[in-house]
């Protein structure tokens, strides 16, 4: 049973910081896919930053366009990962609804453009200049 609870998020001036979080509880040994993505108004949702759980290399994916601004990290607690995303130098455009997802289809699910099948409830993130 896959369980993602999210956190965080709310209102920042541009250039300010905020972090997400997420609680992700997905009792395999596996590898699967994490990942934050975001969503503006009429738009598809995109992918903003995606890693690997129960992989040695901590790898992370990050989109270009908040590469160097945001960081992703996982870590783990017991039976649960915690997936957090800090958003640094934030800017209007970031404004969007942020959902935190996971896969369990290892490795397709690294494969870009892959959709995810697992979210969470979402959480909006406002950016004002």
């Amino acid at each position: 049973q896959v369980q993602l609870v999210e956190s965080g998020g709310g209102s920042a001036q541009a250039g300010g910081s905020l972090s997400l979080g997420c609680e992700v509880y997905i009792p395999t040994i596996h590898k699967y896919c994490l990942g934050w993505f975001r969503q503006y108004p009429g738009k598809e949702r995109e992918g903003v930053a995606t890693t690997i759980a129960n992989d040695g290399d901590g790898r992370t994916d990050v989109a270009p366009s908040v590469k160097g601004r945001f960081t992703l990290s996982l870590s783990k607690d017991n039976a649960k990962y915690a997936l957090t995303l800090q958003m640094n130098s934030l800017k209007p455009e970031d404004t969007a609804m942020y959902f935190c997802a996971a896969d369990l289809d290892w490795p397709l699910c690294a494969e870009s453009d892959y959709k995810y099948n697992y979210w969470g409830q979402g959480t909006q993130v406002t950016v004002s200049s």
